[in-house]
């Protein structure tokens, strides 16, 4: 098992997998269409979103984070 202190940069690293293929798939095919070929331009569309959007994700998280604890009430 992975110990608990990475949970953060686990929590981002799949977060910003998911979110990047998702969202590079969907761009892809609004782009070009489901074409001959198109999984090897989703794949490296994806690649390169994956590489902006991981540290965005590390940066981005706990800036979220704060907002979200000054939006809401505490229990």
């Amino acid at each position: 098992m992975i110990p608990a202190r990475y949970a953060n940069l686990l929590f981002s690293f799949f977060l910003s997998l998911m979110m990047s293929c998702l969202v590079s798939c969907i761009a892809t095919v609004s782009t070009i269409g489901l074409i001959d070929g198109f999984h090897e331009v989703w794949l490296r569309s994806w690649l390169h979103s994956w590489i902006i959007a991981f540290p965005a994700v590390l940066i981005i998280a706990p800036i979220t984070r704060k907002l979200v604890s000054k939006l809401t009430a505490s229990p």
